[in-house]
């Protein structure tokens, strides 16, 4: 453990005010200040002096700030390690003993109703995600046992048949549609190239035929298309409007679901800045649609979903869409993969609702009746054929995803037609001369986003920087984005012609949002390229659907410049070829999902550079957030996540 000489007395990481075995745990960096002091405030408001329960409060202060819902104190020190990065000893800390820590937290002012803490059993959390998880939990599960009423199965088998065709059995898309619109709620899981969005587009198409066929020949279905971010948001958007473009619908169905908007969840709510804490749809003021479809609910957080739950009218349907697998929300809980849970391995569904299903799709549903059973299980599925990448990509992802390192490696080292690994250290002095493939492809992505930008032509720029993605871990340091910035900014000024970064704004400058701007109709991640106009001025372009909007720079509040960008923020994008470079074995934010992530960015080709620790410690390291979700949907089979 570091001893508290060796830290400067005013040093940010240290507590002044903590004592003790907060010192202790201050100290060896487990606990940050933050944590102690939520700790001591709530002491002194409770008149708490026992040091075994301000411990547990500051553990469950950490809790949140590193993506977990809770804490276990049973396992807590065997688990502390995997989210610091601190050398310290964990193990010869004072921990307290687990029985006897959860008895005395237990009988303290800090627990119980309407109290800041809960416990349930050794697992402890602030009260506040409590009431979240056991929210989302009662909502999903109460939605999920109400069958909905006047469905036409005729009707929607035959509409199935249409939008469908006979594809080879079984065809998952046809049983997700299906279950989407035989449920109040449902998930359309899968990787990336799957056909989420487009098994949406079909289900809002169904939903559509059936509010018409009813003898009351009520109004088309109110929907809601809405992501945690604004990028996510337009991109279900033009999804949406690109899969019933050629779809064998009426026309002003066609036209009607074109025009849908996407919209964030904070927008769909009713964000009050004014206070932070409520929004302005909630369970007395709920949305009025009928139908809430939310892309990439990997990214929405415990709190959010919880404050969705109960804006959504007990009669809509809600579908969720995304993958599990990818990286989970930066804040608290993995809500996707708790929900999906034991369904990510096979269909969870009930005897009843594979009949249904069976009988609406025309073929056998897949999968055997084993297995944790849940209300919840009946609205899943998973697509598992992807229509985007293939080859040694795809064979190198469903590795990853099956935490497989020794076939993942395999893949790598036997060099498929569509993936090369480079098995240098990014950080290290010699690395640049090591990547000369991945210089070149920078170099050759510049020159062609140059090009197309001084002849004006902001679409073909746009398309030239989706060509090519250096994809880091991190924003600093040796392997960081900032670094690699740099990097490739000198190499085009040694290879571009007329290649200059000496101003702000210049020709070819590609460009990433870095927040959202509603005014602009630009969000937080989107991409886009300064070109040079007819009349001579400079003006940022973006694609926006089909078309391409021309701003002024000097409009442009908040962006950066995006040679290399992080795994995080490219989440939601692909692009024809991305270069991966790999952190150190024991950087806290490599993990099999941001390995997984950073792959399947990856449409046609995909290079990795790092050695062999690095991809195995990524692969063996899956998050685990400690969330009492999974166990509150499907019971004792499933078993709560804890760390």
């Amino acid at each position: 453990m570091r001893p508290v000489e060796e830290l400067d007395a005013f040093d940010a990481r240290l507590a002044l005010g903590a004592e003790g075995v907060l010192r202790e745990f201050n100290e060896s960096g487990i606990l940050t200040t933050s944590d102690v002091h939520v700790a001591l405030r709530l002491a002194r408001l409770s008149g708490t002096t026992d040091v075994a329960v301000q411990l547990g409060v500051a553990f469950a202060a950490r809790a949140p700030r590193l993506g977990h819902v809770c804490v276990d104190l049973r396992s807590i020190s065997g688990t502390a390690s995997t989210d610091t990065d601190t050398p310290a000893d964990i193990g010869a800390l004072p921990w307290p003993d687990p029985v006897e820590w959860a008895a005395r937290v237990a009988g303290s002012r800090l627990v119980g109703d309407g109290r800041p803490l809960h416990l349930d059993g050794t697992v402890l959390y602030l009260d506040r995600l409590w009431a979240d998880e056991r929210q989302v939990a009662s909502e999903l599960l109460e939605r999920a046992g109400r069958p909905v009423d006047g469905v036409d199965t005729a009707l929607l088998a035959s509409g199935l048949q249409t939008l469908f065709g006979r594809d080879d059995a079984p065809d998952l898309q046809r049983m997700a549609a299906a279950t989407a619109v035989l449920r109040r709620v449902s998930v359309v899981a899968g990787g990336p190239g799957t056909g989420k969005t487009t098994t949406v587009a079909k289900v809002l198409a169904l939903l559509e035929a059936q509010a018409q066929a009813e003898a009351s020949a009520r109004r088309p279905p109110l929907v809601a298309l809405a992501a945690p971010t604004g990028k996510a948001a337009a991109r279900l958007e033009e999804a949406v409007r690109s899969g019933v473009a050629g779809m064998a619908v009426d026309r002003d169905v066609r036209e009607r679901l074109g025009a849908l908007q996407g919209t964030t969840l904070h927008r769909l709510l009713g964000f009050n800045p004014g206070n932070r804490t409520r929004f302005r749809h909630h369970r007395l003021n709920r949305l009025p649609h009928d139908v809430v479809v939310v892309d990439e609910t990997s990214m929405v957080a415990l709190s959010l979903m919880a404050r969705l739950m109960e804006a959504v009218r007990p009669d809509a349907r809600l579908i969720l869409v995304g993958d599990p697998e990818q990286l989970a929300s930066v804040e608290a809980g993995a809500v996707l993969g708790d929900i999906v849970g034991p369904a990510a391995q096979a269909l969870r569904m009930s005897a009843p609702a594979r009949t249904q299903l069976a009988a609406v799709c025309g073929e056998a549903v897949p999968g055997e009746d084993v297995g944790p059973r849940s209300a919840i299980g009946d609205g899943i599925v998973v697509l598992r054929r992807v229509h985007r990448y293939g080859g040694a990509i795809a064979e190198l992802a469903a590795a990853i995803q099956h935490g497989d390192a020794d076939g993942a490696m395999a893949v790598l080292r036997a060099g498929g037609s569509n993936v090369r690994w480079i098995p240098t250290d990014a950080s290290a002095p010699t690395a640049l001369q090591a990547l000369d493939d991945v210089r070149a492809l920078a170099v050759e992505c510049g020159r062609a986003v140059r090009e197309a930008a001084k002849l004006g032509n902001g679409e073909e720029a746009i398309a030239a920087l989706g060509r090519f993605r250096l994809l880091c871990a991190h924003r600093r340091g040796p392997e960081g984005v900032a670094t690699w910035m740099g990097h490739v900014e000198t190499w085009l000024r040694a290879e571009v012609e007329g290649f200059t970064t000496g101003s702000e704004w210049y020709v070819g400058r590609p460009l990433i949002v870095t927040e959202n701007d509603y005014g602009l109709q630009l969000y937080n991640g989107d991409t886009g390229v300064v070109v040079a106009a007819p009349d001579g001025r400079l003006v940022a372009t973006f694609s926006r659907g089909d078309t391409i909007a021309e701003v002024s720079p000097t409009r442009l509040a908040a962006v950066d410049t995006v040679y290399a960008m992080t795994v995080h923020k490219s989440q939601g994008s692909q692009f024809d070829v991305v270069a991966f470079l790999l952190p150190s074995a024991d950087s806290r934010v490599l993990t099999r999902e941001l390995l997984y992530t950073a792959v399947t960015r990856a449409r046609e080709r995909l290079i990795v550079v790092g050695g062999e620790e690095p991809i195995r410690s990524a692969i063996d390291r899956p998050i685990t957030r400690a969330s009492g979700l999974r166990q509150a949907l499907w019971g004792d089979g499933a078993g709560p996540a804890t760390a």
